[in-house]
């Protein structure tokens, strides 16, 4: 697909929300590089579909910016009317959940200062954002979460 590869390209009658065998759109693929100009371009159109849920996890492209630590593509995602900030993968983590897990301070700032996202979210194992920091140590992000008044610590 060409925003794997970093173009921008699309005519009209082209299916931008078309998957690949992983469920994955042109839009996912530009997420998933941190293509940023291809995602502007790709959400500046209403015929893109934000939420769509790819077929290995249920990720959203929100859910894999904040991953993958591309605070850029996250900006540009919580700004587009209809992005869910609290969607859940097929493990029920939300993207904070992962940009907790993998310390992406920047990326939990943006998804904490966002209306609509639970910090103190449970996924199917009953795990947190903030057990999935403190567990791998990340300080400043376990910081952050505990200062929001509804994570509880326990």
């Amino acid at each position: 697909m060409p925003s794997d590869h970093g173009h921008a390209d699309s005519k009209d009658g082209i299916d931008l929300n078309s998957k690949d065998r992983d469920g994955r759109t042109p839009l996912y693929l530009a997420t998933e590089k941190g293509h940023e100009t291809v995602v502007k371009l790709r959400l500046d159109t209403d015929r893109i579909d934000p939420n769509a849920k790819d077929n290995s996890n249920g990720g959203t492209v929100l859910w894999l910016a904040a991953a993958n630590g591309h605070e850029e593509v996250v900006k540009l995602l919580l700004v587009k009317d209809g992005v869910d900030p609290d969607s859940k993968d097929y493990n029920g983590r939300t993207p904070l959940s992962w940009a907790a897990e993998k310390g992406h301070e920047e990326v939990v700032k943006l998804l904490l200062a966002k209306d609509g996202v639970n910090p103190d979210s449970k996924d199917n194992n009953n795990r947190t954002p903030l057990s999935w920091a403190a567990e791998k140590g990340h300080e400043e992000v376990v910081k952050l979460l505990l200062a929001r008044d509804v994570i509880n610590p326990d």
